[in-house]
Protein backbone atom coordinates (compact mmCIF):
# COMPACT_ATOMS: atom_id res chain seq x y z
CA UNK A 1 0.00 0.00 0.00
CA UNK A 2 1.24 3.46 -0.90
CA UNK A 3 -0.07 6.56 0.85
CA UNK A 4 0.27 10.26 0.12
CA UNK A 5 0.06 13.04 2.68
CA UNK A 6 0.06 16.78 2.49
CA UNK A 7 2.93 18.84 3.89
CA UNK A 8 1.37 18.81 7.37
CA UNK A 9 1.17 15.01 7.49
CA UNK A 10 -2.59 14.65 6.88
CA UNK A 11 -3.32 11.55 4.83
CA UNK A 12 -4.74 12.42 1.43
CA UNK A 13 -4.72 9.19 -0.60
CA UNK A 14 -3.97 5.50 -0.27
CA UNK A 15 -3.41 3.12 -3.15
CA UNK A 16 -5.00 -0.23 -3.66
CA UNK A 17 -3.61 -2.90 -1.38
CA UNK A 18 -1.23 -5.32 -3.05
CA UNK A 19 0.14 -8.66 -1.80
CA UNK A 20 2.94 -8.27 0.74
CA UNK A 21 5.57 -9.50 -1.71
CA UNK A 22 5.02 -6.43 -3.95
CA UNK A 23 7.67 -3.77 -3.44
CA UNK A 24 6.65 -0.15 -2.98
CA UNK A 25 8.35 1.04 -6.15
CA UNK A 26 6.65 -1.71 -8.20
CA UNK A 27 3.26 -0.71 -6.78
CA UNK A 28 3.91 2.93 -7.72
CA UNK A 29 4.88 1.99 -11.24
CA UNK A 30 1.82 -0.25 -11.58
CA UNK A 31 -0.46 2.60 -10.42
CA UNK A 32 1.29 5.13 -12.68
CA UNK A 33 1.87 7.41 -9.70
CA UNK A 34 4.40 9.72 -11.37
CA UNK A 35 2.09 10.28 -14.36
CA UNK A 36 -0.81 11.12 -12.03
CA UNK A 37 1.34 13.53 -10.03
CA UNK A 38 2.53 15.30 -13.18
CA UNK A 39 -1.01 15.51 -14.56
CA UNK A 40 -2.15 17.17 -11.32
CA UNK A 41 0.87 19.48 -11.29
CA UNK A 42 2.07 17.98 -8.01
CA UNK A 43 5.27 16.48 -6.71
CA UNK A 44 6.22 14.16 -3.90
CA UNK A 45 9.11 13.69 -1.53
CA UNK A 46 9.86 10.03 -0.90
CA UNK A 47 12.30 7.94 1.11
CA UNK A 48 15.28 6.06 -0.30
CA UNK A 49 13.11 3.06 -1.19
CA UNK A 50 11.82 5.05 -4.15
CA UNK A 51 15.15 6.00 -5.74
CA UNK A 52 14.78 5.45 -9.48
CA UNK A 53 10.99 5.70 -9.53
CA UNK A 54 10.93 8.97 -11.43
CA UNK A 55 12.81 8.14 -14.61
CA UNK A 56 11.87 11.33 -16.43
CA UNK A 57 14.34 13.07 -18.68
CA UNK A 58 16.97 15.48 -17.33
CA UNK A 59 15.00 18.54 -18.53
CA UNK A 60 11.69 17.54 -16.91
CA UNK A 61 10.69 18.67 -13.45
CA UNK A 62 10.81 15.67 -11.11
CA UNK A 63 7.52 14.30 -9.83
CA UNK A 64 9.23 12.37 -7.03
CA UNK A 65 12.23 13.70 -5.14
CA UNK A 66 14.36 11.27 -3.16
CA UNK A 67 17.60 11.49 -1.29
CA UNK A 68 20.94 10.02 -2.20
CA UNK A 69 22.14 6.48 -1.49
CA UNK A 70 25.76 5.73 -0.75
CA UNK A 71 27.40 2.99 -2.76
CA UNK A 72 29.83 0.51 -1.29
CA UNK A 73 32.83 2.13 -3.00
CA UNK A 74 31.47 5.69 -3.26
CA UNK A 75 30.50 7.51 -0.04
CA UNK A 76 28.14 10.48 -0.07
CA UNK A 77 29.57 13.94 -0.54
CA UNK A 78 28.97 16.64 2.05
CA UNK A 79 26.35 18.26 -0.21
CA UNK A 80 24.48 14.98 -0.64
CA UNK A 81 24.45 14.44 3.14
CA UNK A 82 23.07 17.96 3.67
CA UNK A 83 20.42 17.32 1.02
CA UNK A 84 19.40 14.07 2.72
CA UNK A 85 19.17 15.87 6.06
CA UNK A 86 16.96 18.61 4.57
CA UNK A 87 14.65 16.03 2.98
CA UNK A 88 14.42 14.13 6.26
CA UNK A 89 13.33 17.30 8.05
CA UNK A 90 10.57 17.87 5.49
CA UNK A 91 9.46 14.24 5.70
CA UNK A 92 9.12 14.16 9.51
CA UNK A 93 5.47 15.39 9.60
CA UNK A 94 4.64 12.95 6.80
CA UNK A 95 5.89 10.03 8.88
CA UNK A 96 3.50 11.14 11.64
CA UNK A 97 0.62 10.81 9.17
CA UNK A 98 1.65 7.23 8.39
CA UNK A 99 1.96 6.51 12.10
CA UNK A 100 -1.63 7.64 12.67
CA UNK A 101 -2.82 5.14 10.07
CA UNK A 102 -0.68 2.36 11.55
CA UNK A 103 -2.31 2.90 14.96
CA UNK A 104 -5.22 0.77 13.74
CA UNK A 105 -4.23 -2.65 15.08
CA UNK A 106 -6.46 -4.43 12.59
CA UNK A 107 -3.99 -3.56 9.81
CA UNK A 108 -1.43 -5.90 11.36
CA UNK A 109 -3.93 -8.75 11.32
CA UNK A 110 -5.41 -8.46 7.84
CA UNK A 111 -5.23 -11.79 6.00
CA UNK A 112 -7.81 -11.37 3.28
CA UNK A 113 -8.25 -10.65 -0.40
CA UNK A 114 -6.48 -7.37 -1.36
CA UNK A 115 -9.80 -6.05 -2.74
CA UNK A 116 -11.40 -6.25 0.72
CA UNK A 117 -8.25 -4.96 2.40
CA UNK A 118 -8.32 -1.92 0.11
CA UNK A 119 -11.87 -1.07 1.22
CA UNK A 120 -10.81 -1.47 4.85
CA UNK A 121 -7.73 0.75 4.48
CA UNK A 122 -9.69 3.48 2.70
CA UNK A 123 -12.33 3.42 5.44
CA UNK A 124 -9.58 3.69 8.05
CA UNK A 125 -8.14 6.63 6.10
CA UNK A 126 -11.43 8.50 6.57
CA UNK A 127 -11.62 7.56 10.25
CA UNK A 128 -7.98 8.51 10.82
CA UNK A 129 -8.45 11.95 9.27
CA UNK A 130 -11.57 12.46 11.39
CA UNK A 131 -9.76 11.46 14.60
CA UNK A 132 -6.68 13.59 13.88
CA UNK A 133 -8.83 16.64 13.05
CA UNK A 134 -10.49 16.58 16.50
Amino acid sequence: MIALTDDKGRLVWVSAVRPGRTSEITACRHDGLTAHLRAAGLGAIADLGFVGLDDSGPDADPAVITGYKAARNKPLTRGQKLSNRALAAVRAPVEHGFAHLKNWRVLGKVRTDPKWATALVRALLVLTNREVAR
